[in-house]
């Protein structure tokens, strides 16, 4: 598979072009500050009265209504989370886009489940950072980047002297995607590995592990601050020197005993069982049934913050101990408190 880097792109498509960024959340705020940061002409789109206004103001970039973005825009960038993109296109976006537009997101889920369906004409794309937007914004202000995949859905674009994939790989680089590597997938492979990462094993099945390991300690008289350290504070350890160089990296960096632990107690854990389990996630995945059941508990919310399901699990979350517990342990480590990943006053 060819990995795209810097000298792959030319930066000069995008800044020719007028971009919108509609929505300033994690990744919008993260695309809006580095695209502006690699010169290109940006405006960021919102709905009036978005909290997140003042916040992209407050970030010297320029701030209009989604419909006012949109109509003078050659490339529009969808950043509004997955629930809301669908109404907002309809409604906002696709009576005001212009001709020869190129329609892109950081997520295939609308566009390969069906929830978005453009017109023929319009070029539609996919630059997805690998990794939330609060580190693909503090990864460029370093120097780097975050590593990025872009997809062609649609290629519409006709006499010009660049095509849908070099307008990909342009607005990458300005994101700073080219700096760590840019892969090509397509729509249908980024949306179901994805979905499919986040919920069998980077948020789903880790944060249950986490939470089931700590219960365990304490349920057996340990103390809740040992737990907390050994089951959540020390993931981040592990999950660097994975990072850096894989899981044999990270076997010749701890101690005989964890990895002997590792090979004997991963498979007692991690089941044959969990693996069928796993296969059965991914098939709801595949079959649209999950996006079916996460947009259907969407729309029984009032207010936009989540349905029934997602707000009582949150609810159940912030109720579990092991967050009471690391909120006070993490209080006492002054150096978590310096460059945080988020500050929800400015991200």
């Amino acid at each position: 598979m060819k990995i795209y880097y810097d000298e792959d792109a030319n930066l000069e498509i995008i800044k020719n072009l007028k971009v919108a960024i509609i929505g300033y959340g994690s990744q919008g705020h993260a695309h809006a500050n580095n695209l502006h940061d690699s010169g290109v002409d940006i405006t960021v789109g919102l709905r009036e009265g978005s909290a997140s206004w003042e916040k992209a103001e407050s970030a010297g970039l320029k701030v209009s209504t989604v419909e006012d973005s949109v109509k003078d825009s050659d490339f529009v960038m969808i950043l509004a989370p997955d629930e809301f993109q669908s109404d907002l296109y309809t409604k906002k976006i696709e009576p005001n886009l212009k001709e020869g537009v190129i329609l892109a997101f950081a997520h295939g889920f609308n566009i390969h489940f069906g929830k978005i369906k453009p017109t023929d004409d319009i070029s539609v794309v996919m630059i997805a950072p690998k990794g939330p937007g609060h580190t693909v914004r503090s990864t460029y202000m370093s120097g780097g980047g975050v590593p990025s995949l872009i997809a062609i859905y649609r290629d519409s674009i006709s006499e010009k002297d660049f095509n849908a994939k070099d307008v990909a790989l342009s607005y990458a680089k300005a994101n700073g995607g080219t700096r760590a590597g840019v892969l090509e997938t397509s729509f249908r492979e980024e949306t179901e590995t994805d979905l499919f990462g986040e919920q069998a094993v980077l948020c789903g099945g880790m944060t249950a592990l986490i939470k089931a390991g700590y219960e365990t300690l304490v349920e057996a008289g340990y103390s809740p601050e040992m737990a907390y350290f050994e089951c959540l504070h020390e993931t981040k350890l592990i999950v660097d020197l994975l990072h850096e160089g894989g899981i044999s990296n990270m076997h010749y960096s701890i101690s005989n005993t964890a990895e002997f632990g590792d090979y004997l107690t991963g498979p007692r854990i991690i089941t044959e069982e969990t693996k069928k389990e796993m296969k059965k996630v991914l098939e709801d995945i595949q079959s649209g049934d999950f996006a079916d059941k996460f947009l259907d508990d969407c729309r029984q919310s009032n207010d936009g913050s989540g349905g029934p399901f997602l707000k009582n699990n949150r609810e159940k979350t912030k109720e579990h101990s092991i967050e009471s517990v690391g909120k006070e342990l993490r209080s006492k480590m002054k150096f978590l408190s310096e460059k945080k990943l988020v500050d929800k006053d400015k991200n």
